[in-house]
């Protein structure tokens, strides 16, 4: 199910996509990457490609569909949990907004169809 949710993801354009660790983050765009599992990896992204990712199957233990208050917006994200409950993996959508700092429906709709197919809490 892990595999389905991030394939569901990367399939929106300009998901961004943040991995962070104690010493470093990285970001890339969900735009036109691809996806594969090999035993208990998932690859996000092309090989050979300029950037790309691993994400260990065994590892992620759930994620959550977060909506978050900020003072001029309103985030929204897919985010991945280990069995520490500590955050591996953020998906945020981002150009939610049009210039007038209006939320773009059709956006909108992208992340809530997700929220409604996987719920708000998902166990792996």
């Amino acid at each position: 199910m892990l595999k389905e949710i991030l394939a569901d993801i990367i399939k929106v354009d300009d998901v961004l996509m943040v991995v962070k660790s104690n010493g470093a983050t990285i970001e890339m765009r969900s735009n036109s990457l691809s996806i594969r599992q090999k035993e208990k990896w998932i690859t996000i992204g092309e090989n050979d490609g300029p950037c790309h990712m691993h994400v260990n199957n065994e590892m992620i233990k759930n994620a959550e569909f977060v909506i978050e208050q900020k003072p001029e917006r309103t985030s929204f994200s897919v985010r991945f949990f280990d069995e520490k409950n500590e955050r591996v993996l953020g998906c945020f959508f981002t150009k939610m907004y049009d210039e007038n700092k209006m939320i773009k429906s059709e956006r909108k709709k992208l992340y809530d169809d997700l929220h409604v197919k996987y719920g708000q809490k998902i166990e792996f």
